[in-house]
């Protein structure tokens, strides 16, 4: 564990994200915002227990600024605490539990003027009360999320029984309505040590000095101004809530594999391609890949197909290995025949592809997505329509603000009422709207309209510049 040295004369301010792709990307923008656009020196602390092959390559990339220090913390031991039937929340909490003694050695080396968290590190915050760091939370979600997060612990005061159970939706106040079918996974079950924890990390937000959102407020007009405003939120009280995004990745280097994707898709007419992929820790179940591939080649539409070993026991049974796959034959997994079927409209990657670089290209025209928060941004800041496939976490709230509320730049699929997997009719149903149909063209309209609206507030002059800088400039002047 290297030490942490701040250089000369720039501000020092440290990021503690946990494990897992969705939460260190955002964290790591916003750091190479700091150092590139406003001069801070920054460590970024990273707790390799658990880390994917794709975390540990993306912390060492040599295209880092050189004012942005990753201090890899050591391993610690797991082997007696985490077992194989253990969810993501409660998994990630007890990893960063055992991680503290190293990031308390951290920051007590070169105490930074400020800590950046996420959400799942709270444990940290009392560490920082006693060096006397301010500590800021990074919600990696979207404002809709943390509306509802800062409402739970008075849910868990005043209802009994199970929030499945409610006979309305979850009316947040001065915000909008949460659907019961699309609560968070972690809300489902109050008896499960996912529950606990969850709550546990969410009733810390109040203790942060602010709380940085990745949106802004063209995305989620009603949430932020709910969450800012209402007298509800106003009386926990919580502490600032900071829009900064969209804070994605605007570049990534590429690997000679991914150069190939990328020579195929310029072989592509504009706004014709679909992209699929279902993020860092995403799997279907193979009866689902099945069908998926079936709606693909009945479509007729062209497509880039990323395909993953299918789980039958976990949605999101790649979060923790991704990157660490074994090399797979994708037509393993996939229709007999179908790879030599589709060869002239398809290209189909196993495990991971460019997704930043392909979602920017001219010739894609739709993104299959689970809808993680990392991966709708991306989509919206490249004005890219989606088809929203949500698998786990919050991301069935994301899908129905995508397809069903203002932002209006996704459809979403239908299960039968018979089935437990999306059929390939409606799978080819959905692709040709979104790929051919006026519906498809309009989401394609509002998708350009919000991406014009995420690249300007991320300008000087834009609300989520001005957020950050303003920020930055607090650090800055404040004396520890």
């Amino acid at each position: 564990m290297a030490a942490v040295v701040a250089e000369s004369g720039r501000t020092h301010i440290a990021f503690l994200p946990s494990p897992g792709m969705g939460h260190i990307i955002p964290l790591l923008v916003m750091a190479k915002r700091l150092v590139l656009h406003h001069g801070f020196h920054v460590s970024f602390i990273s707790i390799t227990t658990e880390a994917s092959a794709a975390q540990t390559q993306l912390l060492r990339s040599p295209d880092l600024p050189s004012g942005l220090h990753v201090v890899e913390l050591p391993l610690a031991d797991m082997s007696d605490i985490l077992h194989d039937d253990m969810t993501i929340v409660h998994r990630l909490c007890l990893i960063v539990r055992e991680s503290l003694p190293f990031i308390s050695s951290v920051l007590r080396q070169n105490p930074p003027r400020a800590l950046v968290l996420d959400i799942f590190c709270t444990d940290a915050f009392q560490i920082a009360k006693d060096l006397s760091i301010p500590t800021y939370s990074f919600f990696t979600a979207s404002t809709a999320l943390l509306a509802f997060s800062l409402y739970l612990p008075t849910m868990d005061r005043e209802i009994e029984g199970e929030y499945v159970d409610l006979p309305k939706p979850v009316q947040v106040p001065g915000c909008g309505a949460i659907r019961i079918e699309d609560l968070i996974d972690q809300v489902r079950n109050r008896k499960i040590d996912e529950y606990k924890w969850y709550l546990l990390s969410v009733s810390r937000l109040p203790m942060a000095a602010g709380i940085f959102v990745n949106s802004w407020e063209d995305l989620e007009p009603v949430w932020l101004r709910g969450s800012t405003e209402n007298s509800f939120f106003r009386q926990i009280p919580i502490p600032p809530v900071l829009p900064i995004g969209p804070l994605v990745e605007e570049d990534e280097p590429l690997t000679d594999s991914d150069k190939e994707c990328i020579a195929w898709l310029d072989k592509q007419p504009p706004d014709s391609v679909l992209f699929i992929s279902l993020g860092s820790g995403g799997t279907l179940t193979t009866a689902q890949l099945t069908e998926l591939a079936w709606g693909l080649e009945l479509s007729q539409q062209r497509f880039i197909l990323v395909v993953r070993t299918p789980s039958d026991a976990s949605a999101s049974g790649a979060f923790f290995n991704v990157g660490n796959e074994v090399a797979l034959k994708a037509e393993a997994y996939l229709p007999q025949g179908f790879m030599e079927r589709t060869r002239e409209v398809g290209l189909v990657i196993p495990s991971w592809a460019p997704q930043v670089a392909a979602l920017r290209h001219p010739s894609s025209g739709g993104f299959l997505s689970h809808c993680g928060w990392n991966s709708t941004l991306e989509s919206i800041y490249h004005g890219v329509p989606m088809i929203a496939w949500p698998l786990y976490a919050e991301q069935k709230m994301n899908a129905t603000m995508l397809a069903e509320e203002d932002a209006g730049v996704a459809i979403r699929p239908v299960i039968g009422a018979r089935e437990t997997v999306v059929g390939r009719k409606e799978i080819e149903r959905v692709v040709r709207v979104v790929m051919e149909g006026e519906e498809g063209k309009e989401m394609r309209r509002r998708a350009r309209e919000l991406q014009r609206s995420a690249r300007a507030t991320l300008k000087p002059g834009g609300p989520s510049f001005e957020t950050l800088s303003q920020v930055a400039v607090k650090w800055t002047t404040t004396v520890q």
